[in-house]
């Protein structure tokens, strides 16, 4: 189980309750003002999705010994998350696992082992017996005879591996392959066919004696320089063939850039942990998203009722529980900056029409944040129409509201939507659109008399804000959005406009190229529609492929969408920010996202063969895997399937069948390898989502991953994949000339990449 980690103090209370919980407080010296019990007290908090989760609380005895530990935990936290896609990682775990689990005698109990490995006994048995190891149910193994070799002895018999041995007999057909061999097979089928040999050499023979050396097994091979089919499997295993690119996982792009020209993880409705209509509030929801990375969150925020008139923050209209906009404050507070120190954008649907409420909201926004809420502009940086916002970078540490902007006078009450403004999601106030424009009269609007299910829900009745809180927004101001014309005109790039997702979807199916445009000034946020009562999500890939930056979903659910939007943003650090394509950001360009070719971008050809599955399910059953790309409306739609497996067999499956090709993906960069793994009763058994550029060419074992995105231990397939320049066919197999005539940049670079080389190039001119 993959755990997210955050700390906070508390203090329970009960600690007056138990004799023992006394001895706790005497121990602690909790009861004297300076004993600062607070600083050695931290939470974890686990689980297998944001919503049902685990604390375990823990206590120190001195301040050092609870920051140890936090940073030794951090530490595992950071190295598991590194190392996730390393096969080998997932199996020392389990070794290290049962290792611990001994019984009173200090042996290690077989039914253990039983338990691990549920789909087959009789296969257990016997491999347990293969290993030399106690075969009994009721036996149990000592610590000195478990020992790491055992252990593999034991994996080798229970999942045999005869498809490695098919690729190690290809390039060898002794029972050990040579230096030679061996790197032959490394540069024919683990290196990116893509890449300049002159930037990037191939390895070295220091380099390969050197893998060599460290996974085979056998001290006497090594020695004479070769490895046996154990030796080339643990290599497959190790972490030099991960199908992610490490660098990639690393903050590794510009963060300069002007905000709008990121992606930037939001939650839409962050408080909830169910449904829509009715279910549970809670401030840690917000804690969660903040830790997961998430840099948008959503405060609905309402008017409290007397005698504290404390504003609340809930789903109007509906029967979700409220919590108070004080505490949701206090938990961003406290998580804001521990996952990524980029900005966080805080989107207030806001309905408090109660200027002492809004001074309440304002002041707690100020003392709580403190000097980490922006409440001016950078002086670089002024309000003004055709200058941009800052960068990331420049406002790391960085709290902005974004909230409707008043003229200072009393906002209106909320009026009636029009049937003609149904999928509009902006405020019916024409005051909060413009700061210059004063707030016209409107009628208030009973709760009788609101639609029902509205597709923008409640965005749409927002009241424009007074003084104290427009004194805290800046730099992302929403405003009603009219046209893709105007806002050109106007140029303002603070300006930012919602969209529910039906109007999002009926515009880019018609301006595509007009919302490119608008997305590479300002920005736009994009949220489900009202109707998503049981908070399902919509699909992020249309929206993000005409560079909408605040694509919205509910957090709580972890269906694909939201899958696929996790995937995405577990790039670049996990800062929350995802650079977008130059030509989602160029001026000088103009983007389709539903044409068939991209000037000055190589499409790329992606190849898969599912080889095989390593302990697919806890049961005996068939299985089989489905793999498609996700991306822009000109990239291939198929979705290939295998066979499910010829016998029911989840330990280690085979499919014998042929690679699987998605021939010209046009933008790569905003395309995604989708693997399911399925029962043959259509049950779910694990994924993978991975960005088609962090993709490393070659043989990998991918680690399967829950429906909610969390690592599985053991689940795992093994395959082939090639990633190459796409080549159309008028080139394929053509010698370079002299002299290239080529009819565009494009078609000039894919041949510059295949030759690895500069070519004295001609650019066809049409007369």
């Amino acid at each position: 189980m993959k755990f997210n980690f955050f700390f906070f103090f508390f203090i329970a209370t009960f600690l007056n309750k138990s004799k023992t919980v006394k001895k706790v407080r005497n121990v602690f010296n909790m009861d004297f003002p300076d004993s600062n019990h607070l600083a050695k007290a931290f939470t974890i908090v686990s689980g297998p999705d944001m919503v049902n989760l685990t604390y375990h609380n823990f206590f120190a005895s001195k301040e050092k010994v609870t920051q140890n530990w936090a940073n030794d935990i951090l530490a595992i936290a950071y190295n598991a998350a590194r190392n996730n896609a390393c096969r080998q990682v997932f199996l020392d775990k389990i070794y290290v696992r049962l290792s611990l689990q001994t019984n009173k005698d200090g042996k290690i109990p077989v039914k253990n082992i039983y338990k691990m490995f549920p789909a087959d006994k009789k296969r257990v048995e016997s491999a347990l017996a293969a290993a030399h190891l106690p075969k009994g149910k009721y036996d149990s193994i000592k610590a000195d005879v478990f020992t790491e070799a055992a252990f593999k002895l034991f994996l080798t018999n229970l999942c045999p591996r005869p498809e490695i041995l098919e690729i190690f007999t290809s390039y060898s057909n002794k029972p050990t392959m040579t230096k030679e061999n061996f790197t032959k097979f490394l540069n024919e089928k683990q290196r990116d066919s893509r890449l300049n040999e002159e930037l990037f050499p191939r390895l070295r023979q220091d380099q390969i004696k050197a893998l060599m050396e460290k996974y085979e097994p056998c001290s006497n091979n090594s020695n004479r320089g070769v490895i046996s089919p154990e030796g080339l499997l643990f290599y497959l295993m190790g972490p030099e063939t991960t199908i992610v690119m490490q660098d990639t996982l690393a903050k590794c792009q510009d963060m300069t850039q002007p905000i709008p020209h990121y992606f930037v993880k939001s939650s839409h409705n962050t408080y909830l942990t169910a449904g829509q209509f009715s279910g549970v509030s809670s401030p840690e929801m917000y804690r969660q998203c903040l830790l997961s990375g998430c840099r948008c969150l959503e405060l609905d925020c309402w008017k409290g009722k007397p005698p504290d008139e404390e504003p609340i923050i809930t789903h109007g209209f509906t029967m979700t529980t409220e919590i108070l906009f004080k505490d949701v404050i206090e938990a961003i507070a406290e998580s804001a900056f521990k996952t990524s120190q980029y900005p966080i954008i805080l989107s207030f649907e806001n309905h408090v029409d109660s200027v002492k409420q809004q001074e309440k909201m304002a002041n707690y926004c100020k003392t709580i944040f403190g000097d980490a809420l922006l409440t001016e502009p950078l002086e670089k940086y002024p309000l003004k129409p055709g200058q941009q916002i800052p960068s990331p970078s420049e406002l790391m540490g960085k709290i902005l509201i974004k909230n409707k902007k008043g003229s200072h006078e009393k906002p209106a009450q909320v009026k009636k939507p029009t049937a003609a403004a149904a999928d509009q999601p902006t405020t019916a106030s024409a005051a909060s659109q413009d700061p210059n424009t004063p707030p016209q009269e409107e009628t208030t609007l009973s709760i009788a008399q609101l639609p029902i299910n509205p597709p923008q829900g409640t965005a749409g009745q927002e009241v424009t804000a007074y003084e104290a809180m427009s004194s805290i927004v800046n730099y992302i101001q929403p405003n009603k959005f009219i046209s893709f014309e105007n806002a050109k005109k106007k140029n303002k790039s603070y300006v930012i406009s919602s969209f529910v997702e039906t109007k999002g979807e009926a515009m880019i199916a018609k301006t595509a190229v007009e919302f490119v445009e608008y997305n590479k000034r300002q920005m736009s946020r994009i949220y489900p529609k009202g109707t998503r009562m049981d908070s399902s999500n919509y699909s992020p890939q249309p929206f993000w492929n005409v560079g909408c930056q605040m694509v919205a979903l509910n957090y709580q659910t972890m269906d694909f969408p939201m899958q696929l939007n996790m995937a995405q943003f577990e790039f670049n650090g996990r800062t929350g920010y995802l650079l977008k394509h130059d030509v989602m950001r160029r001026s000088d360009k103009k983007f389709d996202p539903f044409c068939d070719r991209i000037d000055t971008v190589v499409a790329s050809t992606l190849t898969i063969k599912i080889y095989s599955g390593q302990f697919l399910s806890e049961k005996s059953v068939k299985t089989g895997v489905e793999v498609e790309v996700i991306g822009l409306p000109g990239d291939p739609k198929k979705k290939y399937r295998t066979k499910w497996s010829t016998t029911p067999n989840a330990i280690n499956p085979v499919w014998n069948e042929e690679p699987f090709v998605f021939e010209k993906i046009l933008l790569p960069e905003m395309a995604s390898l989708r693997i399911v793994v399925h029962e043959e009763n259509g049950k779910f058994l694990g994924h993978r989502i991975i960005p088609l550029h962090a993709i490393q060419s070659g043989f990998h074992h991918i680690c399967l991953r829950s429906e909610s995105n969390m690592p599985l231990t053991l689940p795992a397939l093994f395959v082939y994949i090639e990633v190459k320049d796409y080549i159309p066919a008028a080139f394929a197999g053509a010698c370079l000339p002299l002299f290239v005539f080529v009819e565009n940049d494009t078609e000039s670079m894919l041949l510059e990449r295949q030759s690895g080389t500069m070519l004295p190039v001609c650019l066809k001119i049409q007369i």
